[in-house]
């Protein structure tokens, strides 16, 4: 089954009328709980340009807090289980600097939590990948903001 380029859907949304357009949108939204949280960041992030990073972070909270750090494999294995919880989180959000504040947050628990005392690899190769997805975004901004976050991940990675 082939299914159309974005530019021959796009044509065809252009012919819809506004009511017709919000049917087809909450129709989309029902779907899945990725597109609903899509939707809702979407229509707030006017209104408070800063509630996905709050959101986002409330909720890795409570996984690093649920998680298991008492052996070096469960430790591994929550990690990873809070990289991938945060990878979708990232997919809602195209702002970098939301994405930037999100992945520290994660590095930052890392370090809080003691996930990086097992010194297991995979937990120390995730840490760095991290950084590195932070490097790259931060190289992507504007000189100013890349000095605030350069000075900002400096200040994290001495610690």
């Amino acid at each position: 089954m082939q299914f159309p380029s974005l530019a021959q859907l796009k044509k065809e949304l252009a012919l819809f009328d506004d009511k017709e357009l919000i049917e087809l949108i909450s129709e989309l939204a029902k779907f899945s709980r990725d597109n609903k949280a899509y939707l809702f960041f979407k229509l707030h992030e006017k209104e408070s340009p800063h509630l996905f990073v709050e959101m986002a972070t409330e909720e890795l909270e409570l996984e690093f807090q649920k998680a298991n750090t008492q052996h070096r494999y469960y430790a591994k294995k929550s990690a990873q289980a809070i990289r991938r919880k945060m990878n979708k989180l990232l997919k809602l959000s195209k702002r970098k600097e939301d994405q930037i504040e999100v992945i520290l947050f994660f590095c930052e628990r890392l370090k809080e939590y003691g996930y990086l005392k097992h010194r297991h690899p995979v937990i120390q190769n995730l840490f760095d990948i991290q950084i590195g997805k932070v490097e790259k975004l931060i190289s992507a901004l504007h000189e100013d903001l890349q000095y605030d976050y350069g000075v900002r991940l400096e200040e994290f990675q001495r610690n």
